[in-house]
């Protein structure tokens, strides 16, 4: 089972995978990937980092993986991906395709997946090419999720939407 979720800053979609995730882990303790680069030095994505750890607590088995999801992937088991957003800017730099290939590769796989993507669609289209970039691939690996995906949420305001 794929599924997504998907929703602005703070709407709730990181709680709402979660759940959903240690309910197809059938008692079994599930992976959680987490994507951030710790590297930045950024003090804010620090305690928001923090705050997901002790949200989750001990419910959750964590791997850290910046890029390469589907090496650390292994069937039968189930993993919660939070998030896409931090992968797809982990990843900014390679080519489009490379990254489609990446989410073709956990299509692939025979474990429940549940992703967690920022919805980043619905503003201006920026002036700056860095962040025009990010906001197009968001959208183009957005739709490449969607397709994939057994189940496809919408998430505002902590309430989910299903979508597919």
């Amino acid at each position: 089972m794929k599924i997504l979720y998907f929703g602005g800053q703070k709407s709730g979609k990181s709680s709402l995978a979660e759940a959903k995730t240690i309910e197809l882990s059938n008692n079994k303790k599930p992976y959680y990937i987490a994507t951030y680069d710790n590297s930045y030095g950024d003090e804010e994505m620090q305690k928001r980092v923090l705050k997901h750890q002790n949200q989750r607590a001990n419910k959750f088995e964590t791997i850290e993986e910046k890029f390469f999801l589907s090496k650390v992937i292994q069937d039968k088991n189930t993993y919660l991906i939070d998030c896409i957003s931090m992968w797809l800017l982990n990843g900014l730099e390679k080519e489009e395709d490379k990254l489609l290939s990446e989410i073709e590769k956990l299509a692939q796989k025979d474990a429940n997946i549940v992703f967690v993507l920022n919805d980043v669609s619905s503003g201006v289209i920026p002036f700056e090419k860095v962040s025009r970039k990010y906001v197009d691939l968001s959208g183009i690996i957005g739709q490449k999720l969607a397709s994939i995906c057994d189940e496809v949420y919408e998430v505002k305001l902590g309430l989910a939407q299903r979508l597919k």
